[in-house]
């Protein structure tokens, strides 16, 4: 029988538990011991009794209890655990005892003949708590069992050698401001390391070392709590709150350990926004485009995030529709921009009552506002020179396509919109007008034909007037006008392709051989519609007839019969074609019919009139002959151009040639004023004095006719002089032997406007002598000066 004791720790024994083992044994019974040793009960005792009874013939031999070893031993000898002794062992030595298991020989060592077990490292119950090893019992001298090999436990004992630590630690957390006593925050929770179960090593109790009076913890849960009220995060947002941990229930000679919660106040709408400034003066100037900004306005708001929105708007004010105000969602501030277009000419200045709110409120809150604020906003609309303004913006002209050149087809309007009124110039961007169809009057705005218009070559014309400011010609407006081209009935129809008919021989009479369709360039309103008939001089064609099928069309027929192609191979029918426009015009197309043989279907064969044999093919020499005496005349007369080239130039210069310089003479010398036949006097006389009948010179002809034989009377003397000179321009662009753009040209009208008339001397009745000035004194202040030089004075004569 095994016995073990550790008569030190015997009393520990009891008080830690005591469990009996006995060898062939299925199942072991344990007595567990709390506190102090009790007596078994009588159930307790009948039961063991019961198993020994049952088991007395078998011999025991393992009778030992657990052994029990404190960690963290300290000492320099090697820590007695306990001992093992079998009944055979007489003290004598025979005996060798042997350990193996966990530990066996590293940890624990065995005196192999008393059966002392020592621990030789330092145990810690942490890393370890237990371990199990197996006792032997041999004879020292044969080495065989002395009794059967068995398991035992070695226990370590529990001390109160590590503190609480918080494994999550340090803490984050945050609560919002304002919040009630008592509003839980976070939790945090210290592990201890030591056995739980043994003691009050692992009892731990929390308290708080840093942020009171702010905060409170739960010493057993160790919840963090708010302990003071009214808590301002504006004031102050941030806590560092420390927190401690103490084993052995709190009690002196625990350990501690602690840990650091960060706690931040988070934000609640509990401050209203407030405008630093009651009044914000700007200024815009009065060209600043729709969406531009003007200005900012600024509502302080303590709070941050979501309760630190605003949104800002008008409320009052006399800007209400010209202006806008957004909320920039990033600053919170409130941006005015242009709504509508400015004119410092129409309003200068501008009064707008700007409020700012928070739209998201706190109900718990609301007794600590109004959340809103309001301010005022003054802007001043600044003048700058701003460029013509064309009213209406936009303008459609129609025109027709007959219209005469020079007619005023629209009167463009711009006007200085700043208060100076600067006098405005018109022009033509040649850019949109390229053909340089249009003309207008620099000075008036009127738009007027330049050229002939022709709907069927440009029905649309998009150009675009400027305006220039006199006195500021760097401002520049611009408008569109578009111009389209009405139709005038001005084509004639036409075939709308060219018709060839065929007619067989035995055609019968009212067969039709053809249908014709014509085209109109033009576009009536009313739709295109073509009347057929054959021309007056065919009206009575004996061979062939037209209908008019009043949808466009018409079909020629034939009259007779009979026709042959000996008599005659081709007919010409003329057709006059004539549309319904107003006036109504008229063509003649001409179908050409030809006779042809056809076989019993009407099939098309022949259409020749007969059929030529030619005559038998020329000899293969007669050809070459053929071509020799054409290639001998190609020969001679490239030699004939050849001598004509090359003939030799005369050695002696004429002594009127200069080979530096040419002098060009003229035998036309000027007759004088006596010369009426060298130029045409009717230039220079006064328009309504001038004859239909132009007179020429009849002694040479003009090598440049004059333009104003090609512009008729009725333009001349037309009081629009723009008209005249858009005539003439029109003409001098037409003729192609018209002098260039930079040589003179010589008008004859000079305007009716003018109270002199025409200033010319020609044709005068009288002398120097016999004229007499006094009229100039009666022509106002503009001839003052020719007055006092012509005319005379009472007293003093003639000056």
């Amino acid at each position: 029988m095994w016995t073990s004791a550790r008569m030190s720790n015997a009393k520990n024994w009891l008080g830690l538990g005591v469990s009996l083992y006995f060898w062939g044994l299925m199942d072991f019974t344990t007595l567990a011991l709390s506190g102090s040793a009790r007596p078994l009960t009588k159930s307790q005792e009948d039961n063991l009794s019961d198993k020994l009874l049952l088991h007395q013939r078998m011999k025991r031999s393992w009778v030992w209890n657990q052994f029990f070893v404190l960690e963290e031993y300290t000492g320099t000898d090697p820590l007695y655990v306990g001992k093992l002794h079998s009944d055979m062992d007489r003290g004598d030595g025979s005996i060798k005892y042997i350990l193996s298991g966990e530990g066996a020989g590293i940890v624990f060592t065995i005196d192999d003949t008393t059966g002392d077990i020592h621990a030789i490292q330092r145990l810690d119950r942490e890393e370890r708590s237990q371990y199990t090893l197996r006792a032997q019992a041999l004879d020292r001298q044969t080495g065989s069992p002395m009794e059967p090999e068995s398991e035992f436990i070695i226990k370590i004992q529990d001390i109160n050698d590590n503190e609480p630590k918080f494994l999550d630690g340090p803490y984050v957390a945050s609560v919002p401001e304002m919040s009630p006593v008592g509003t839980s925050i976070i939790q945090v929770t210290a592990t201890d390391a030591d056995d739980p179960t043994y003691g009050n090593s692992a009892r731990v109790v929390y308290s708080i070392l840093q942020g009171q009076p702010y905060f409170s913890v739960d010493s057993r849960t160790g919840l963090i709590r708010t302990a003071l009220m009214n808590m301002d995060r504006e004031a102050k947002d941030y806590y560092e709150v420390i927190i401690q941990a103490k084993d052995m229930g709190g009690q002196l000679g625990g350990l501690a350990g602690t840990t650091t919660v960060n706690i931040t106040l988070s934000d609640v709408n509990d401050n209203p926004p407030r405008f630093p400034q009651k009044h914000y003066q700007m200024s815009v100037l009065e060209s600043a485009p729709v969406s531009s900004t003007v200005g900012r306005v600024v509502a302080k708001d303590l709070d941050e995030g979501i309760n630190a929105e605003m949104k800002y708007s008008f409320i009052d004010g006399d800007g209400l529709d010209v202006f806008d105000i957004n909320t920039d969602p990033n600053y919170q501030v409130g941006i005015i921009t242009v709504r509508k277009p400015l004119s410092f000419e129409s309003k200068k200045s501008y009064t707008l009552k700007v409020e700012g709110t928070n739209p998201h409120l706190e109900m718990r809150f609301l007794n600590l506002g109004p959340f809103r604020d309001t301010t005022t906003v003054h802007i001043s609309v600044e003048d700058v020179d701003e460029p013509p303004v064309f009213e209406p913006s936009f303008y459609f002209v129609e025109v027709p396509e007959d219209v005469e050149i020079g007619t005023t087809i629209q009167i463009i309007s711009a006007r200085d919109p700043d208060v100076t009124n600067n006098l405005i110039r018109y022009s033509i961007d040649r850019s949109s007008d390229p053909g340089r169809f249009f003309y207008v009057d620099i000075a008036t705005g009127a738009l007027m034909t330049a050229r002939p218009l022709d709907r069927e070559d440009l029905s649309w014309h998009n150009i675009t007037v400027l305006a220039v400011e006199l006195n500021s010609p760097s401002q520049v407006g611009s408008v569109s006008v578009t111009v389209k081209v009405l139709d005038v009935n001005d084509n004639a129809p036409q075939f709308s392709r060219f018709y060839e008919a065929f007619v067989c021989e035995n055609a019968k009479a009212g067969q039709l051989i053809q249908t014709v369709s014509a085209v109109d360039q033009d576009d009536p309103q009313e739709g295109q519609h073509f009347y057929y008939s054959l021309a007056p001089e065919a009206a009575n064609n004996p061979n062939f007839t037209l209908r008019d099928n009043q949808d466009n069309t018409a079909w020629i027929l034939t009259r007779r019969s009979g026709f042959r192609q000996h008599e005659q191979n081709i007919f010409y029918l003329p057709i006059l074609i004539t549309d319904n426009g107003r006036p109504m015009l008229s063509s003649t197309g001409t179908l050409t019919v030809h006779v042809c043989s056809c076989d019993d279907d009407g099939v098309v064969m022949s259409c020749n009139a007969e059929a030529y044999i030619l005559p038998v093919s020329l000899s293969r020499g007669a050809l070459i002959a053929i071509l020799a005496c054409i290639f001998v005349l190609l020969v001679l007369v490239l030699l004939i151009l050849s001598m004509r080239r090359h003939r030799k130039q005369p050695y002696i210069i004429d002594e009127e040639e200069n080979i530096h310089e040419n002098i060009v003479r003229y035998d036309d010398e000027g007759g004088g004023e006596e010369d009426t036949e060298a130029f045409d006097i009717a230039a220079m006389w006064n328009p309504r004095e001038a004859q239909l009948v132009v007179k020429s010179r009849q002694d040479m002809l003009p090598e440049i006719a004059s333009l104003s034989r090609y512009v008729s009377q009725t333009c001349i003397t037309d009081n629009n002089v723009h008209n005249y000179v858009l005539a003439k321009l029109y003409e001098a662009d037409r003729d192609l032997w018209a002098p260039p753009f930079d040589s003179l040209q010589t008008y004859t009208f000079e305007g009716n406007g003018s109270v002199a008339e025409s200033l010319s001397s020609l044709q005068s009745v009288t002398t120097d002598s016999d004229q007499s000035y006094d009229y100039l004194t009666d022509w106002g202040p503009r001839f003052k000066k020719l007055a006092e030089m012509y005319g005379i004075t009472e007293g003093n004569g003639a000056l």
